[in-house]
Order: C-alpha cells, then structure tokens, then sequence
C-alpha cells in the first residue's frame, strides 16, 4: 500500500468516525470507533488465520456450518489453535462482516435487522473465549467503555441500532488489507486517529496521547546506539502509542510493558498493541496508579520512555521512605509534584545498560527544596543524568507550558559532563499548536548523539559547574541564547536628525508663506 493509499484510509476512517461527532465528546465516540475498528481487525485476523489452516480441506471458514457435526469439529479444532496463536477465537458467525451484512438496511423500527443484542453478546464472546488461557488478562473487559445501550447514541433501541448499523456498514467497505504484512498499514491508521481525536479532546488529550514528533525523540534517544531492545518500559503508557514508537526505532523489541491509571485509555493501549500485530506474549500492560501500586517490581528494562502527568499530585506517604525506589534519596518528592517521584521510579527499573528519557515541566530544573536534594543525588552521587534538552512551548494538547527532555544512564559514556540543548525556539508555528519539524528532530538526536556543541544552541557542562550552580539546571544558565544587536553609527544617526531638523525648518517657512497669502494665522 502506497502513502497515498494510507492516507485515503486515514481519512475514510476519520470520515467514518465523524459519523458519531454531534451525538457525544470527542474522548467519547472515540472509544467506539476504535473499538469497532478492533472489532474488525480481529474478525479479519482470525478469518484468515483459519482459512490459512483450512486451506488443505479446500474450504473457507465462513463456509463452515456451525450447527453440524462436522462443522462443530472444525470450529473446535480451529479455536484451540487459535487461541494459542491469536489469544482469541471468534465463529464464523460473529466476524464483523456477518454482523454488517446483518445490519444493513436496518430502518428505525423494523426489528428483523435489529443487531445490538447479537453485537454487544460477541464483543462479550471475545473476552470470555480467552477465560483460563495466557491471553486472558489482555482480554479483560477490553470493550467494557462500548456501552451500546447509551442514550447517547440513540433514545431509543431502535435509533442506536440504525446508527450503529451505519458505522458498520462504512467500516465493512473498508479493506485493511492485512495480508500485506509487509507494512504496518492499520496500524498507522490507527495511530493517526488516536492522533486527531487527542487534539480535540482538550486537557483530556494529555492522558493518552504524546504528540508523535516528541514520541520520535524520546524513542530515538533510548535506542541511540540499540538495534535490538530486549525490554522498553513505560510507567504511563497511555494509550501505548509512545511504546510502540520505540518498536519503529529498532530492528526487534523483545517485550513491551507499561502501566496506566485511567481504565478507557488502558483498554486503548492493550488494543493497540494487539492492532500493532504485537502477540499477547509479548506485552504486559497494567492498570494502576504506578508510584503507589507498581506492578513490575523487581524488573529492569533496557529502555524507559515516559510522558508523566506534569507536576501531579501523590500521597507521598512516609512509608516509602523505606520503599527501594526512594529509599536511597533519603527524601522523598513532594506531594503537591511528582515529577521526581516518577524519575526515581524509573531509575528503580533501568537495567545497567539501559537508557531512560522523559518529559518533565521546567520547574523540575530548578525548583528547590527535596527536588534539589533529588537532583543533587542523582547528579553527584550517582552521576546518571546524561542529558537536558529543552523543548518549544505549546506543543503538548492541553497546556502550553514550556517541557523539557531528561535523559538518564546507569553507565554513561560521557560521565564528566552533562549535555544541555536549547531546542525551544526551533519549531514550526500553527494556528493552536507548535510542532517539531523533522529538521528540528535532527538536530536535537544529531547534538546528543555526538555530543555536539553549538552556538548558542547546546553545550556540554561540567559537573563542577553544575556544582558551582547549586544543581539548578536551568536551560539558560550553560547555553547562552544572547545575540548581540547591530552596532549602532551614532554619528550617522545625528547627521540623520540634523537633516530631519533643516527640512522641516524648510517646510515651516514655506508653510508660513502659504498663511500669510491667505490672511490666516500660522500655526506656529
């Protein structure tokens, strides 16, 4: 599929999702148009996962009779098969074309089309045939927030019934074209749609969603130097679409694992996963609150990436003053910002050789008090930040602070210094939002790849210096961004006013002579 072909999808999926836009929040049918277009990914999945297998009977799996004898040992054999390959099994029956074909034409009132029952007992089918398999955690109650009885939709069954008939039937002309397995085309689809719902969805958007162009930097940060990752770790994955930005960086990720508080975006990032082709084998994600519950302890990962809630509040309750991912800093983040809180979480977790990189607001450069102390530790004592990178503001959905990146290693290959760059001026301005370029993202991974100095753009300083600084890492204290003004010819500027001065003596006598002629008074 070509970029043109991706982008007409994007777009007939985009157009599709419009067809809920009205009826409820954007963050609201967002959760049903994706859920219906994972609805189909798995019914296409699974159809030609089992017409694979069925190849050799020279028959299809939606020519199986599920009431036969016959037809109930093919459904049973393929299902225990597909359940160890897919995690999941669905029948002939409840493909989403079957469903779609079942809906079309449905008009308000008329019953013998009605499939919202039928509908909402399938998604249901889903999660239950994975009950006491290893997929069966990744398939809990993933379509939990697909309520198809909402007033939203619809007053009455009838009406949702007719709207939801209509999405299906758009989504059902729409082929994903999965056997091309050379690209990962619905997948990009689908990062694109998560991607246009987040810049409506206001402050929502910042519970799910890292805008793509800052994905890209912290991914490529993590993977300087990698082309195979054994483990990437995300301790707010959100929507899991930072994660899987990684996985593009790299020839191979060995695992993926990230914990998320909000149970609709934990439901959007284990969907996406499996969209993405990844196998349930391959990734752990939780759901919740990572620096009170963790649900990893005891792993390292060989690559962290996080996009935390900024300046978020904790209970920072003293009782883990003694737990091992604080207990070494001998003071504990406050509770009004956990920006720190989430740092020292994820050093807790970076394997020796690992990177780990995350946003942060600047504040956490420079505030004092127990974030001092932390920056002091990490700095002095353990030497791990290996760089500062300042981002533009306004770039983030939902605030327009100004962010920074924070770049940390176990075993630095630069450990005299620390590398500061000052990209915030270099972005491209849009109507309600900055963006990285892809210059710009050069730029930024070229200087920390190659530890690169530039005027007035990145420096490397000293830990000495940052000492003599008190560890207030403010961005402007190491790279100076002053630009001296032209020279001023002062004697040129008073020749300028000397001239200005004889021509208005000029006008003014000319002027003068005009009144008298006329008899009136000057008015001078």
């Amino acid at each position: 599929m070509s970029e043109d072909q991706k982008r007409v999808l994007e777009q007939q999926l985009w157009n599709i999702a419009n067809t809920l836009r009205g009826k409820m929040d954007a963050d609201e049918f967002r959760d049903y148009i994706l859920g219906f277009i994972f609805y189909k990914y798995l019914s296409e999945r699974m159809e030609l996962y089992a017409n694979g297998i069925l190849k050799a009977d020279k028959i299809t799996f939606r020519a199986i009779r599920e009431r036969t004898k016959e037809g109930k040992e093919y459904i049973a054999a393929i299902r225990e098969e597909a359940l160890e390959k897919l995690g999941y099994f669905l029948k002939p029956s409840e493909l989403f074309s079957e469903v779609a074909k079942r809906g079309a034409g449905t008009d308000e009132g008329e019953g013998s089309n009605f499939i919202l029952e039928d509908l909402q007992k399938i998604l249901t089918n889903i999660q239950l045939s994975t009950m006491g398999t290893e997929s069966e955690e990744d398939f809990d109650n993933l379509f939990e927030d697909m309520d198809l009885n909402s007033t939203k939709l619809g007053k009455t069954p009838a009406a949702r019934n007719a709207v939801i008939s209509k999405v299906l039937g758009h989504l059902d002309k729409i082929d994903f074209a999965l056997e091309q397995t050379e690209r990962d085309v619905l997948g990009d689809a689908y990062e694109y749609l998560i991607g246009q719902f987040a810049s409506g969805a206001g402050k929502k958007a910042g519970e799910f969603y890292t805008p793509q162009a800052v994905s890209t930097v912290l991914a490529r940060l993590v993977t300087t130097g990698k082309k195979k990752l054994k483990s990437v770790y995300d301790p707010t994955c959100g929507s899991g679409s930072l994660l899987l930005r990684v996985a593009k960086e790299v020839k191979e990720v060995g695992a993926f694992y990230g914990q998320e508080l909000n149970r609709t975006t934990y439901n959007l990032a284990r969907m996406n996963m499996i969209l993405h082709g990844v196998h349930y084998r391959r990734f752990d994600i939780r759901q919740e609150d990572t620096l009170e519950h963790p649900q990893h302890l005891g792993m390292t990962f060989e690559a962290i990436v996080a996009n935390p809630p900024f300046s978020a509040q904790w209970s920072a309750n003293a009782l883990f003053s003694t737990d091992d991912r604080f207990s070494q800093y001998g003071r504990l983040a406050p509770s009004s910002k956990a920006d720190y809180a989430f740092v020292q979480h994820m050093i807790h977790h970076l394997a020796d050789n690992g990177t780990m990189a995350l946003v942060l607001p600047h504040g956490a450069l420079f505030r004092g008090g127990a974030e001092q102390h932390i920056r002091r530790y990490l700095i002095e004592e353990k030497n791990y930040l290996d760089a500062v990178i300042g981002l533009p503001a306004n770039i983030f959905y939902g605030t327009s602070i100004p962010t920074c990146i924070m770049v940390f290693k176990k075993c630095r290959e630069n450990p005299e210094d620390i590398l500061f760059i000052d990209a915030s001026r270099e972005f491209e301005k849009a109507t309600n939002q900055s963006f990285l370029r892809s210059s710009d993202i050069e730029r930024i991974i070229n200087n920390y790849r190659e530890r690169k100095e530039e005027s007035r753009y990145s420096v490397r300083a000293s830990i000495k210096l940052l000492k003599e600084n008190d560890f207030n890492l403010n961005i402007p204290r190491y790279v100076d961004t002053f630009e001296a003004e032209d020279a001023i010819d002062l004697d040129a500027i008073a020749s300028e006013i000397r001239e200005l001065d004889r021509c208005m003596g000029d006008t003014d006598k000319q002027l003068a002579e005009y009144c008298k002629e006329l008899g009136i008074a000057a008015p001078f």
